[in-house]
């Protein structure tokens, strides 16, 4: 087993989630934004006002669905999730579809 992040934000509100790191200049390596939903459906992610690149997983029941690395401004991916990490581009290279993530409750801060 791997580790992606050691500091994971929880997007757990409607406003959380609308931003996401929209206006983040930068971001630790170390780091990852979860968003977490309660089924799983096709979910869009854009980086619109996202000022860094991004590795984007979406995983659903525990199993990874797709990994994109989306590039400042002009990425836009869609797939079926009822959980989305974002993290700092190369974070998830070692990432692929078919294997299982589990998002620890001890590894984050809300």
């Amino acid at each position: 087993m791997r580790t992606l992040a050691t500091t994971v934000d929880t997007a757990d509100s409607l406003l959380k989630q609308t931003r996401g790191l929209m206006f983040r200049r930068s971001l630790p390596d170390d780091y990852a934004i979860a968003f977490r939903f309660d089924r799983a459906k096709t979910r869009d992610i854009h980086m619109l006002f996202v000022f860094v690149p991004l590795d984007v997983i979406w995983v659903a029941d525990g199993v990874v669905q797709r990994v994109e690395t989306l590039r400042p401004w002009r990425g836009f991916a869609r797939d079926r999730a009822d959980l989305i990490l974002e993290l700092p581009a190369g974070a998830a290279e070692a990432v692929e579809p078919g294997e299982k993530l589990v998002l620890e409750a001890n590894s984050g801060r809300n």
